[in-house]
């Protein structure tokens, strides 16, 4: 029988399930569209191809032989599988279900994405989100990610993946008020020589530059004195309310601080955009509703405008 042509042993499962399932030939045939005659061959043909029989048959009733009885059970759970795997598919092409992959940078991803995820979680149930936090540029297809935040990247896409970029982050010079109190308020980029500044580093500890706008508009770059070198902005962030510095810092890392009181803008006509910041994913995945009802829900409440 291994021999056999999948096709081939397939053949016969549904009318067998069906006449199990109604007792008789002629029901089968009746619920099915077919006549009887056929139903019947259709089970005989079954029964030779396995070499056992199926069913006990008299004038007046249909029994499952205990062969018969094993072969229903696994045949009538395939056709049950199939039929949720049918209407599982059927579910994905209106409305957003299943497993979605999310790679998102680790903090914007925490303190700026997660909230929007938890409210697209309570309204599509059906969805399970899976995320992954990484500051490096994920490769979707490698990955296997539906969709993806990113803060910076290349420009040119591969032409697989669609990507809507929602603005640019801004960034500000900020300190504690302390901090402030003790060492005074910078009133020039070069004021900042008198300070300790806390900077955002690469993974081998080399500090980023700062970048300011002049008064002719152009964006410079600064040279400043790390006192504390740090790869990750929530970390960074610590150090600057805890008073032991000044630090350049996006306004979506530090727009709560503002508000509260915690931190205080200096330098503010030094200000400048800093990197983009965009939704992407495979083009393969734009149709599907968890990716596309996801992105449309990521774009309006991350724009930055």
């Amino acid at each position: 029988m291994s021999n056999v042509p999948a096709t081939e042993r397939l053949k016969g499962i549904v009318p067998f399930v069906w006449a199990a399932d109604a007792g008789s030939f002629t029901a089968a045939a009746e619920q099915l569209n077919l006549t009887n005659s056929a139903v019947s061959k259709s089970i005989g043909r079954l029964e030779q191809r396995l070499g056992v029989k199926l069913f006990e048959r008299t004038t007046r009733s249909l029994a499952l032989t205990d062969a018969g009885r094993a072969f229903y059970d696994t045949c009538s759970r395939m056709l049950a599988d199939l039929s949720e795997a049918e209407a599982t598919l059927a579910a994905q092409q209106r409305e957003p279900v299943g497993t979605v992959r999310i790679a998102l940078p680790a903090s914007f991803g925490r303190l700026c994405v997660v909230p929007v995820l938890l409210a697209f979680a309570a309204q599509y149930p059906e969805v399970r989100p899976q995320l992954l936090f990484a500051d490096r540029f994920v490769d979707l297809a490698e990955e296997g990610i539906d969709l993806a935040v990113r803060i910076g990247g290349p420009r040119d896409l591969p032409a697989s993946q669609t990507q809507r970029v929602l603005g640019r982050e801004r960034l500000i010079f900020c300190a504690a008020p302390a901090w402030l109190e003790r060492r005074g308020t910078p009133r020039a980029i070069d004021d900042l020589q008198d300070h300790d500044c806390i900077v955002y580093g690469r993974p081998d500890g080399t500090p980023l530059p700062w970048t300011y706008a002049q008064a002719d508009g152009r964006v410079g770059q600064c040279a400043v004195r790390p006192h504390v070198v740090a790869g990750d902005a929530e970390a960074q962030l610590a150090f600057v309310r805890a008073g032991l510095g000044i630090a350049q810092l996006a306004t979506w890392l530090v727009r709560d601080d503002l508000r509260a009181g915690r931190l205080v803008e200096v330098l503010a006509d030094a200000a400048t955009d800093g990197l983009p910041l965009s939704v992407l994913w495979p083009v393969a995945r734009q149709r599907v509703p968890k990716v596309s009802v996801l992105a449309r829900m990521l774009e309006a409440q991350l724009r930055i405008r």
